[in-house]
């Protein structure tokens, strides 16, 4: 197999090219959230600078990332979660010194970003890929919905056109003095681009309503001549590395001081990066029926994020929606996502000079979308209804994330969750349950109560044992198990007689599994369900809504005697 496969070269320069189009708007409003806390008037066209750090991030991050990556169609390129981290860093900066320049915060992200990619290809090499599985869906839900609600809170500010606080709690606390000077042309423009981004899909779907969002409003914008809240003029080149275009700087810049203060963002770049990258290329695997190679993806996106930093671009990951953009319309190899950065890179070479136009609070209306698709409203909506302990879990992640500290959120997840497990664990100790991992049934080795089936009636069923608690670190193999059923069963028989208990990752599964296989034509029965299973599974309404009560059993006697009828 070629490195670069080009037997989808039309597909994937299709693909691309319509994933780039849907990069632009989102690398402008992402650079400039990233430069946001820096106010305009105390820096000359921040915008400027703030745009192109978002395009230098996506064409770097995006072509690299694909050249050397492991997920051949994924896109990659600034995120959410990755900006409001770089965000959070660059208001640091800016606030520790008085006489802080520009200059200053630029070599400072630089080292940072080049400190990322650095990190994630030792991640790579030494294979910390196939940990990520075992980060708890409570955490991730409760980390994604405080980011999307970061996202929203910092982009209220440009939305009005008015100058916003660095610190979040100042952000909520002094909202309502800051919203009576409000500017109505950008409130207006604001608007206007949320609703388009919400009610163009309805016309058509093939036209990303983002980029139509920026054109159009842009256009608008220029009807009010007084109106100067733009990004302002960009280069239309590449920048030069950081060490030669801030050069004069060298001499005075205690290096000590810059690498301390780069050290822990860039580790929580490169953590939450990989993170985000590798979700995202199990969605790709579950797409595509492919499977990616998690460690290569790693050091692929290293390499991306260090050149991203080298040029002073802010640092990405694998973007989910950009890489489903580019799947639909035809991208299936790496040339898809090189493609999408060489676009990106000629717009700004280009038509740089354009987006001098574009308002800012257009940008902000785009964020606030993102933000909103950001929150796990699914995680949320299921609170009173999962695990406590779950529960607590998620809601303590989601208030560290917005009003601490975004690693520290994460850190402390990790361990309630962990010793909640350890919990969960000794007491299924104590009551004598035996806990393995979850093991594909052999049908040459059928368990006894299995040998009363006709012959006839084995040809037409799949039986699926699952042999372990079903939790958020045995669901990847959970999920292979399930994705192994051919597709010529025509009922599968899930046993789950040793399965003592299941978190909310596990239900989660479980119901992803279940849709997958009522979406092809497959009748799912359940037999012997263990009281806190059949609990969980009762209360998401999996039972009776998916499964109906006559599915399940309490016997595999019963459930055979049901197949004798039915079959």
């Amino acid at each position: 197999m070629k490195f670069l496969s080009t037997h989808n070269l039309k597909g994937d320069i299709f693909g691309g090219i319509t994933a780039g189009i849907v990069a632009l708007p989102l690398a402008l409003a992402f650079g400039l959230q990233a430069f946001g806390s820096i106010d305009s008037q105390d820096v000359a066209n921040i915008g400027a600078v703030g745009a192109l750090a978002g395009l230098v991030g996506a064409i770097m991050v995006g072509f690299f990332a694909a050249l050397f990556g492991g997920t051949d169609p994924q896109v990659s390129g600034p995120t959410g979660p990755m900006t409001v981290i770089t965000a959070t860093l660059i208001s640091g900066i800016w606030a520790s010194s008085s006489s802080c320049s520009i200059s200053e915060v630029l070599i400072v992200l630089s080292i940072t970003g080049m400190l990322c990619g650095l990190f994630q290809i030792l991640f790579g090499i030494i294979k910390l890929g196939k940990y990520i599985r075992y980060i708890p869906y409570p955490v991730l839900s409760g980390f994604m919905s405080g980011i999307g609600i970061i996202i929203i809170v910092q982009q209220l500010y440009p939305l009005l056109g008015v100058k916003s606080p660095v610190l979040i709690i100042d952000m909520i606390t002094q909202f309502p003095s800051k919203i009576a000077h409000f500017d109505i042309y950008a409130l207006i423009l604001g608007l206007a681009t949320i609703l388009i981004i919400y009610l163009f899909p309805l016309i058509t779907k093939k036209i990303p309503s983002t980029l139509i969002a920026l054109i159009v409003v842009t256009l608008i914008s220029l009807l009010f001549k007084d109106f100067d809240k733009t990004i302002g003029e960009i280069p239309s080149s590449i920048p030069l590395p950081f060490f030669v275009t801030h050069g004069a700087f060298f001499e005075n810049i205690n290096w000590f001081a810059v690498f301390k203060m780069s050290f822990i963002p860039a580790l929580t770049l490169a953590g939450l990066g990989s993170v985000d990258t590798l979700l995202t290329s199990v969605v790709v695997d579950n797409v595509t029926k492919t499977k990616h190679n998690s460690n290569k993806e790693l050091v692929g996106q290293g390499i991306g994020n260090f050149f991203a930093g080298m040029f002073s671009g802010i640092a990405g990951a694998g973007a989910t929606m950009r890489t489903f953009v580019n799947m639909r319309t035809g991208g299936k190899t790496r040339i898809s996502g090189m493609v999408h950065a060489l676009f990106l890179l000629i717009i700004l070479l280009g038509l740089g000079r354009y987006v001098k136009y574009v308002p800012l609070s257009v940008l902000a209306g785009i964020l606030i979308t993102v933000g909103i698709g950001i929150i796990d409203y699914k995680g949320l909506k299921d609170l009173l209804k999962i695990p406590r302990a779950d529960a607590v879990v998620l809601i303590t992640v989601l208030l560290l994330t917005v009003f601490v500290d975004l690693l520290i959120a994460v850190g402390i997840g990790m361990v309630i969750a962990s010793v909640l497990f350890m919990k969960r664990a000794s007491d299924l100790v104590e009551s004598r349950y035996q806990s393995s991992e979850i093991t594909k049934f052999d049908k040459e080795l059928p368990w006894e109560d299995e040998k009363t089936l006709s012959e006839e009636t084995r040809k037409k069923i799949y039986i699926q044992r699952l042999n372990g608690p079903i939790f958020f670190g045995s669901i990847t193999g959970f999920q292979e198990i399930m994705d192994s059923i051919p597709s010529n069963a025509k009922i599968v028989i899930i046993r789950m007689r040793l399965v003592p208990f299941m978190d909310q990752s596990g239900l989660y599964a479980m119901e992803t599994a279940i849709k997958d296989l009522q979406s092809r034509g497959i009748k799912v029965l359940m037999t012997i369900i263990q009281p806190q299973p059949l609990y969980m599974l009762e209360t998401m309404n999996i039972i009776p809504d998916l499964i109906p009560r006559e599915n399940t059993f309490k016997t595999f006697e019963e459930c055979a005697e049901y197949l004798q009828k039915n079959i």
